[in-house]
This record gives structure tokens, C-alpha cells and sequence, in this order.
């Protein structure tokens, strides 16, 4: 079988600067044309029987690809088991839905108040319980999950079981109006945000905080005893994690125009990870690939109706066996870039001056303990 993500980073690592962004272009043109796909006779099979297919695109496969991409960095870069993602997507929605309707803000500036609602509830939730590890945690953020759920539909105040209804849609940007006759453009602000977040996790990888998460990821106990702030960055996945979903909630409660509990239960949460899962945790093009596949499949067969999800439950457990890290898991670090090397190298000449200070401090310490004793003997 060949290997596709070996495959890849070898014509990736072979290209030049200018071949990068030129391919680069080229699928972010592809990825912005895709709600026209439907009109062509060589692609018209992309389009779902029953719903919309530019609906679908926004809803649910872009959300899902920008939910899967932010529970990536919790799930895939720092190892943490979050469970109780979809309540960070809650929580952005429904700061969109509440401010919509009882204020004059508009949702570019409804935004950043969601992302930031959202990260405060990631630094509260992970303050107590970031302690915590594997099942545990799990069982924690489960439970933060269904209690932002509960919350939601036993307060009237913000609607109840009922919802939040008539949440105003975003003002025209460049004479681009963002309404129900246009899930394109709807589209294209969802991809605007995937590659913001997308350069945002690569950025963070190569930096401190990134190779904080794999020490994290890789042995707690170690990244503790190397003088890894463990916690520290554990809230850092957190929260940037909640502040994507809180982002993707906002954009939810718009393009809806409706939010209501039942969108934001323990499935959503279930279906992210598996999307994570699916496509490879830790790498990015595998969490876009998952996540595209998994929300998408089941609007296209639909048309079976409720054998759809044991097709979808079949083929999930089919890709698992056989491919059990992922469609494009992640790529061990097999090749150090000339500063990397030179870092370790810099490393182990410290490590090695260490010990051998502390062997001649040992050697001294023994010399004058033993002229001590034999002074002591001849007395």
C-alpha cells in the first residue's frame, strides 16, 4: 500500500519556494471554486441528494473541518482527551445569538467576544481539572459538555428547549452580502478562517509552545522533570482550542439564524474526535481529510435513510482496522534542520559539561573525605 504521507512529504520537502506557493494557490483556488462544483458535468456527482450542497458545504463539512483543526491541538498536539468539545461551540453560538438580538453589534464584532468567552471557559475548565490525566479528564470534560447542554435548555432567558431565533446575519463585506441565497460566500469566510487557523497551529509547532505539546504528548512525567511548565501549556491548548470552536459557533449562530440545545449535543463531540481520529491525530492535512469525509459522507448517501448510519458506522470501523493511526497519520521527525542539529548539539555538550563538573565535584568531595578519615586514624 503506498504510504500517501511519506509520499507527500517527499515531493513537498524535494520543491522549491516558488513550486510550495504555487501548489499552495492552487488548492485554496480549488478549495474556493468548490461550491460551483455541482454545476459541472464532471463533478456533479459531489452533490447531495436531499440537502443542499452548498448548504452542506458550510454546514456541516466546513464547521467540522475548523471544530476538527481547533480539538486537533488539544487532542492531536498536546495528547489532552477532550470530550465535551461541542461546548465551546455552544458557548460562541450562543454569545452570537444573545448579542445579535439585544444589541446593535454585528457579527464581525460578536466574533472575537465568542472566541473570547470561549477561551475564558477553557482557562476556567482547565485550571481544576487539567491536573487530571487520560479517562479522567475524559469523564470531566464529558460532564463540562452536558452541563453547558443542560444549562442551556433549563434557562428561559435565553430561550429555553426553544432557542434563539432571528440571530442577525453578517453585514455585506466588499458588496458581498452574506445571506440564505448565498452559502457561498458563507463557504469562503469558512475557508478564510481554516487557513487562519491552519497557519496559526504550523506557526505554533515550530516554536516553543509546539514543542512543549509533543514533550507533553509524548511523557508527562519527563516534560515535568526537564522543566517543562506543564499546566502553563495545557491551558494554552485549551484555550486556543476553545477560541476556534468559539469562533466556528459564532459563524454557526449566523449563517442559521437559529441556535437551540439540541445542536450542541454529545454527538458533536463524538463526531469531531472522530474526525481527529479518523484522519490522524497530530497532522493537520489528515484532520481535513477526516473531517471532509466524515461530515460529508453522510449527507451524500442520505438518500438511504436510516441504513445511512450503519453504512457510515461500517465504513468507520472498515478504516479503523485497516488503517488504525489515521488516513495521514502523523510523520515522525526523521530529518533535523541545521538549527535543530546545531540545538542538539549545544544540548548534549551542556549535558556532558554537567557531568563531568559533577564527577570532579564527587571526586573532590570523596579525596577530602578520605584525608579527613586518615587524619582522624593516625590520631
Amino acid at each position: 500500500m503506498i504510504n500517501l504521507r511519506d509520499k507527500g512529504a517527499e515531493l513537498w520537502e524535494g520543491a522549491n519556494r516558488l513550486q510550495r506557493t504555487a501548489f499552495a494557490l492552487v488548492a485554496i483556488f480549488a478549495a474556493l471554486c468548490l461550491p460551483y462544483a455541482g454545476n459541472f458535468s464532471l463533478t456533479n456527482f459531489l452533490n447531495t441528494p436531499i440537502s443542499s450542497y452548498e448548504a452542506v458545504l458550510v454546514y456541516p463539512v466546513g464547521m467540522y473541518i475548523l471544530m476538527a483543526l481547533g480539538l486537533n491541538i488539544v487532542v492531536g498536539k498536546s495528547g489532552l482527551l477532550d470530550l465535551g468539545y461541542v461546548a465551546f461551540f455552544a458557548i460562541g453560538a450562543y454569545t452570537a445569538a444573545i448579542l445579535g438580538t439585544h444589541t446593535h453589534l454585528n457579527t464581525w464584532e460578536i466574533l472575537p467576544m465568542g472566541m473570547g468567552f470561549a477561551m475564558l471557559a477553557g482557562v476556567l475548565l482547565g485550571l481544576p481539572t487539567l491536573r487530571l490525566r487520560g479517562d479522567y479528564l475524559a469523564i470531566v470534560t464529558l460532564g463540562f459538555g452536558e452541563i453547558v447542554r443542560i444549562l442551556a435548555i433549563n434557562t428561559p432567558s435565553i430561550g429555553g428547549p426553544n432557542g434563539i431565533a432571528g440571530v442577525p446575519q453578517p453585514p455585506t463585506v466588499l458588496g458581498q452580502a452574506f445571506d440564505i441565497t448565498h452559502p457561498d460566500h458563507f463557504f469562503w469566510l469558512v475557508v478564510i478562517m481554516i487557513l487562519a487557523v491552519i497557519w496559526m497551529v504550523r506557526r505554533l509547532s515550530i516554536r516553543r509552545p509546539g514543542r512543549a505539546w509533543e514533550a507533553i504528548r509524548q511523557d508527562e512525567d519527563v516534560a515535568l522533570l526537564m522543566g517543562v511548565p506543564i499546566l502553563r501549556y495545557k491551558i494554552w491548548s485549551f484555550s486556543i482550542g476553545a477560541a476556534v470552536g468559539g469562533a466556528a459557533g459564532v459563524i454557526f449562530a449566523s449563517e442559521q439564524m437559529f441556535v437551540a440545545p439540541q445542536s450542541f449535543n454529545y454527538n458533536v463531540s463524538v463526531l469531531i474526535l472522530s474526525c481527529v481520529v479518523f484522519g490522524g491525530m497530530g497532522n493537520i492535512w489528515g484532520v481535513v481529510l477526516g473531517a471532509s469525509i466524515l461530515s460529508y459522507l453522510p449527507e451524500r448517501i442520505r438518500f438511504i435513510s436510516n441504513a445511512r448510519e450503519f453504512v457510515f458506522g461500517l465504513a468507520l470501523v472498515v478504516m479503523m482496522n485497516i488503517r488504525p493511526e489515521g488516513l495521514l497519520p502523523r510523520k515522525k521527525r526523521e530529518h533535523l534542520s541545521d538549527e535543530e542539529r546545531a540545538a542538539l548539539k549545544a544540548t548534549r555538550a551542556a549535558l556532558t559539561a554537567s557531568k563531568k563538573a559533577s564527577k570532579k565535584a564527587s571526586e573532590k568531595a570523596s579525596e577530602k573525605a578520605s584525608e579527613k578519615a586518615e587524619k582522624e586514624a593516625s590520631k
